[in-house]
């Protein structure tokens, strides 16, 4: 995806009248109250002072609670302000999050008048049973025809989607996975199932009637789901909560598979199995020099060394890393060249494919 400067702006739980056993967006978002016109502004202004690069293109993005769930004239409120920064020539496109069920032809007219590029849906599942459990209020059939309404309207879509959901299996969310891969969006996102404080499910899980998926567990899931998005070429934008002075394990985060670093442990899982299969392939069984880009040294490491002192303790081989110009997902076994997107295809239809033949 091109690369865009984001203007956040975090719009108040208002929107959104539906109390998901898992959200507690005054936490999330850190804000509770209406943003005023000279609130916004100030913002907007503020991060168009802090971007120096100014060949980047900058977009305006309203988080948090469901934005076309807004009362309609407060949200055209908002529209009117980003637009006058696009009209001035200082902001190129709008973007912002919703629910599939606050989407509509009436709408998608405004937000089109508006110059609105992206619309980014919580979908968070595509199990009817997980939805009714986690409270979402729509069903499953809403999620595609808001995706496919989008879409028609020229706007580009993506798709958020959450791991151990209540109710949840692995073989749901793998299931969920594939549904999103069949809309095609332009980009996903993929959030862990943490337990935030003042939460449904925080009541759930303190009478034991909801566990947490362990950190080495959702790794592992998310694992699939990473290779299942890149074999059919769909951009991963961001992988686990952000941190903030309320997402960390200090504040607001009960229980759950946090770690700020999350995308880091996923894809260095990737990259484990990545090199465990060319040294197999290979019959590599002495210390090994593996060349690689430098964007991707910490991903071949892992996380305190680990990928490093897996491969000693069950091979009794030492990797050492030299970094050189090669395209990212491009590896050099000693004189061997090997590709990230031969090995994702290679995992997708071994691992993946033959779990759902089994199931």
């Amino acid at each position: 995806m091109n690369k865009c400067n984001i203007i956040p702006i975090f719009v108040p739980h208002m929107g959104c009248p539906h109390d998901c056993i898992f959200c507690n967006q005054r936490k999330i978002t850190n804000f509770v109250d209406v943003l005023d016109e000279v609130d916004i502004r100030r913002n907007i202004e503020q991060y168009i002072s802090y971007f120096k690069n100014k060949t980047i293109p900058i977009e305006i993005a309203f988080y948090g609670g469901s934005f076309t769930g807004l009362d309609k004239n407060l949200m055209i409120s908002y529209l009117d302000i980003a637009k006058e920064y696009i009209d001035k020539g200082f902001v190129s496109s709008i973007r912002l999050s919703t629910r599939p069920d606050y989407i509509n032809h009436e709408i998608l007219d405004i937000l089109k008048k508006y110059e609105v590029k992206t619309i980014e849906l919580g979908v968070q599942s595509i199990t009817k049973s997980t939805l009714d459990l986690n409270n979402r209020g729509h069903d499953v059939e809403c999620i595609y025809k808001s995706s496919t309404l989008i879409k028609k309207y020229d706007i580009k879509l993506g798709l958020q989607m959450m791991v151990g959901l209540y109710g949840d299996t692995f073989d749901m969310v793998i299931n969920t996975a594939f549904e999103l891969c069949k809309i095609n969006p332009d980009f996903v996102r993929i959030y862990p199932t943490l337990i935030i404080r003042d939460t449904e499910l925080e009541r759930l899980y303190y009478f034991k009637k909801y566990i947490p998926m362990s950190l080495e567990d959702s790794i592992y899931l998310c694992k699939y789901i990473y290779i299942i998005f890149k074999y059919y070429d769909i951009p991963i934008i961001r992988l686990g909560l952000q941190s903030s002075d309320n997402i960390s394990e200090d504040g607001d985060i009960v229980a759950g598979p946090y770690h700020p670093a999350f995308r880091e442990l996923v894809e260095s899982s990737v990259y484990r199995d990545f090199i465990e299969y060319y040294m197999c392939f290979f019959d590599i069984k002495n210390d090994i020099t593996i060349k690689c880009n430098n964007s991707e040294v910490s991903k071949i490491v892992g996380n305190k060394r680990s990928n490093l002192k897996y491969f000693k303790e069950k091979y009794n081989i030492n990797i050492k890393i030299k970094t050189l110009t090669l395209e990212k997902n491009i590896l050099k076994f000693n004189e061997n060249i090997v590709y990230m997107n031969d090995f994702i295809d290679y995992y997708f239809n071994k691992n993946i494919l033959r779990r759902i033949d089994e199931t």
